[in-house]
């Protein structure tokens, strides 16, 4: 009996090793891709922005948003994600949403 036990408890350690660590390692990754992309739009945004390109940079802002909603969430996150909204927001003004976007990118930088 106690050698079943064993074993028993020996398969589901081998089987979450193989299947449910890669899971959730998974999931950190993609929540990992997600600030880089976000990162990435935001960037691109401020490129749009000094270039007084309005719409070009709200799209480039809501993509920045999108991606950071789906990243891992931390301070750094959460905060970028304000910014980011801003921005979206007051894209009209481009000066001003390019700003936001400039305060969303070391936010989005920052390390875990």
């Amino acid at each position: 009996m106690k050698t079943q036990l064993h074993r028993t408890a020996l398969v589901v350690t081998v089987v979450f090793a193989l299947v449910g660590a890669p899971l959730f390692s998974g999931l950190s990754f993609a929540a990992d891709q997600h600030k880089t992309e976000a990162l990435e739009h935001a960037k691109k945004a401020i490129e749009q922005g000094k270039g007084k390109h309005a719409e070009a940079l709200k799209q480039h802002a809501e993509e920045a948003l999108k991606h950071a909603k789906e990243a891992k969430r931390d301070s750094h996150v959460e905060e970028a994600i304000k910014h980011l909204q801003e921005a979206v927001k007051n894209a009209p003004q481009v000066e001003a949403a390019t700003r936001h976007v400039e305060e969303a990118v070391p936010h989005l930088s920052a390390v875990d």
